[in-house]
């Protein structure tokens, strides 16, 4: 089955909690903290490569989930990182948000993105040793990964892509020129999925692409060749496959100008490239009628008049990389979000965000220490003044996460 767009749910891994633990010594009810921190949760990443060439073990777990950390030990034992997910990806991937927010376009075999990232493991109680702590009791919760949805589709890679009304003998020319083998059969849309060719004339090589064939009103959804037209989205050259054959009802000249509109109508950037025209089924028809100028008659049946139009294909993908060299595929990369908002929902305040999630992620807040130190750690990174300039008054609630605190502001602030 041939799968080019599937929406992904990714689940990064969750994080391994740290863990609160002393040396046991005789006479010591308390010793040496030793307690050993969480591991990070693995990442799950897409990774484009030539070993794949339809997104179908995405379509078929359309949720996946990267490896957890493990929980950290005493004895300063720290829990081992999570396992990344890789996916796998055909070449020419490109990967959006829901918003259509363009996060990576995956056209050279390694390129990689993270779509959903680990979470932190948790610091065990060792992790917090410093000169006025000496023995803190208390350690941070693993953090949990993040989860995205994300839509995939695919666009071939080829240098050159076949496009044409149904029957009109693109897969008999594909089949016959390179190794690709899609069916031919005397009826239309027997295409109904891109296929791929490699092309070697002389000395000269090009990948060629068979679209499947189109109808007017194929950019406004109707036949099938719609669903494909972004796969000659990526081709420095079009070839226009004519049919003159008394199958189809519409003349050569006229099928070319359908076609045309039809590309302008998908995209004005794709209409726009470079094009070679053909005129098929020599074999068939003696007198093709008006066609465009330049159009050469061939033969993909019998080859008669294919070399000639497979050197000026190549001329023309020749002609168009020294016009416009490869782009290469991109990751975005965004900029770091605010640590945290405050809002007021009526009853409470409430304080979202990363920063502020991870500043109260101890695994035991009744302890008293481990709430002073939470207090300490939301003072320090401005959310107590942050809550003065929305407006919080002292005794009121504030959220964060799944906690309720009171808002009890304090002055002096103990460095982590």
């Amino acid at each position: 089955m041939f799968v080019d767009r599937v929406r992904l749910t990714a689940r990064g891994g969750a994080g391994g909690a740290g863990v609160s633990s002393f040396q046991k010594q005789r006479g010591k009810p308390r010793g040496k903290p030793e307690g050993g921190s969480g591991g990070s949760g693995g990442d799950v990443v897409l990774e484009a490569t030539d070993s794949v060439s339809t997104l179908l073990q995405v379509a078929r777990s359309p949720v996946q989930r990267a490896g957890d950390g493990s929980h950290g030990e005493g004895d300063l034992r720290h829990g081992s990182r999570g396992d990344d997910l890789v996916i796998p990806v055909p070449l020419g991937t490109v990967v959006t948000e829901g918003d259509g927010t363009m996060l990576a376009d995956l056209v050279e075999p390694g390129q990689r993105v993270t779509v959903a990232h680990g979470g932190r493991g948790g610091r065990g109680n060792a992790s917090f040793v410093n000169e006025r702590r000496r023995a803190p009791s208390f350690a941070e919760q693993g953090e949990y990964g993040s989860e995205v949805e994300v839509w995939l589709e695919m666009k071939l890679v080829a240098d050159a892509a076949l496009i044409g009304f149904p029957n009109a003998g693109k897969s008999t020319l594909i089949s016959s020129v390179s190794a690709a083998k899609p069916k031919v059969a005397d009826y239309p849309f027997t295409t109904l999925q891109p296929h791929l060719g490699v092309v070697e004339v002389a000395d000269r090589v090009f990948v060629l692409a068979d679209i499947p064939g189109l109808i007017e009103g194929a950019a406004e959804g109707k036949g099938l060749g719609h669903e494909f037209l972004r796969h000659a989205e990526r081709a420095r050259v079009l070839v226009v496959l004519l049919d003159p054959s008394p199958l189809q009802e519409l003349p050569p000249a006229e099928q070319h100008r359908i076609l045309v509109a039809e590309l302008e109508r998908h995209s004005p950037d794709l209409a726009a490239r470079p094009r070679v025209v053909a005129v098929n089924k020599a074999d068939l028809v003696s007198d093709p009628g008006p066609v465009p100028d330049g159009a050469f008659v061939i033969s993909a049946i019998a080859g008669d008049g294919v070399v000639d139009l497979l050197h000026a294909i190549a001329d023309a993908v020749e002609g168009h990389k020294h016009e416009a060299p490869d782009r290469p595929g991109f990751v975005l990369h965004r900029p770091v979000r605010a640590g945290y908002v405050v809002s007021n929902e009526g009853d409470a305040w409430v304080v979202s965000g990363r920063a502020a999630e991870r500043a109260i992620n101890l695994a035991d807040l009744t302890v008293p220490e481990a709430a002073d130190f939470v207090a300490t750690r939301l003072a320090r990174i401005g959310v107590e003044d942050a809550l003065r300039e929305a407006g919080a008054q002292p005794g009121d609630d504030v959220r964060i996460g799944e906690l309720v605190f009171t808002f009890d502001p304090f002055g002096d602030e103990e460095e982590e």
